[in-house]
């Protein structure tokens, strides 16, 4: 199979770079200065073995390839992107199979509307993309768990192969006959990245309370429509010490996909798609989600300012926890 990865940041940098590292086919799908570093010198691809200079084939979108039979596109943007991406490939060929590597659970039912093979993908790869041609992952002893499954639900020799490649490739690949229920409980954990993205690492107990507050909420909603998702013990069983990172200050390295936005200035963030299916399926329910819609639009003004992360001001702070229903 040829990967084609669509998005070679964080997670698309890294799953094509030891990918390719391991002996497999990939090309890389990148715009602007990432993709002039990536065609000029290769992807530098830091993980905790150490550092490596791939020299990956990358190319701007669909009209520099040939599609081939067994083309598998990976996507890899975030979920505010892959109505244009899908746009883009379309037309790629017969109809490729397309692995949906984001968070969120509205790109698979995108994809689906466009090719007929569709695979979900629970990704748990703590990765950074702050610089052109530079992707890290610092998760030991593996980089990543990658659940997947057929979208909406099964398993098939297809996605079986896929899993196998990429174990050769050093990550740990489930697959799962109900790969959305691990989606939607990643989605779950997701929903504090807009803390992470707004207040940064200094916030207050206040603050940093709003996270624990938008799972909860969200929970909620899952469970008043009846949707399901894997538990916490389920999850943590599954992962154990397998992806550890390094600590920084007593803390934990890495920062979330949406701080990464912010940033990196890229002038739009997926809060509309971790927190906004929240707000949107309570919406739908006639439920209250006051902690996610209030995250929900700081984020998005945030990004829509081109604000740098961590910049809530005093006043910020005090809007943004009145709407979340804590006054203090």
């Amino acid at each position: 199979m040829r990967y084609v990865i669509i998005g070679a940041g964080a997670v698309g940098g890294t799953i094509g770079g030891r990918l390719f590292a391991a002996g497999h086919e990939v090309v890389l799908v990148a715009r602007g200065p990432h993709l002039e570093a990536l065609r000029g010198g290769g992807l530098r691809l830091e993980v905790a073995e150490g550092a490596s200079q791939l020299a990956i084939p990358a190319v701007s979108g669909p009209q520099e390839l040939e599609p081939r039979a067994d083309d598998v596109l990976v996507l890899a943007v975030k979920t505010q992107d892959t109505a244009a991406v899908l746009d883009a490939w379309s037309g790629f060929g017969s109809g490729p199979a397309v692995v949906c590597a984001q968070n969120g659970v509205e790109n698979e039912r995108l994809a689906l509307r466009r090719f007929r093979e569709v695979y979900g993908m629970c990704v748990w790869l703590p990765a950074s993309y702050l610089e052109p041609g530079v992707v890290r992952a610092a998760g030991a002893p593996l980089s990543g768990i990658l659940t997947l499954g057929r979208y909406p639900s099964g398993r098939d020799e297809r996605v079986r192969a896929i899993a196998a490649d990429l174990v050769s490739a050093g990550f740990e690949a489930p697959v799962s006959d109900d790969v959305m229920a691990w989606k939607y409980a990643k989605l779950l954990s997701n929903l504090g990245n807009a803390v992470d993205a707004v207040c940064g690492p200094d916030a207050d107990d206040d603050l940093r309370a709003l996270a624990p507050r938008a799972t909860a909420e969200g929970a909620a909603v899952l469970d008043a429509a009846g949707i399901g998702y894997v538990s916490a013990e389920e999850q943590a069983r599954v992962r154990g010490d397998k992806v550890q990172l390094p600590t920084v200050n007593g803390r934990p390295g890495g920062r979330s996909s949406s701080w990464q936005s912010l940033a990196r200035d890229t002038g739009s963030i997926e809060s509309d798609y971790l927190n906004g299916e929240v707000v949107l399926l309570g919406r739908r329910l006639g439920l209250p989600t006051p902690v996610n819609e209030a995250l929900q639009r700081t984020a998005t003004r945030f990004a829509r300012e081109h604000r740098s992360p961590g910049t809530l001001t005093p006043a910020e702070r005090a809007e943004l926890l009145a709407a979340a229903g804590q006054g203090r």
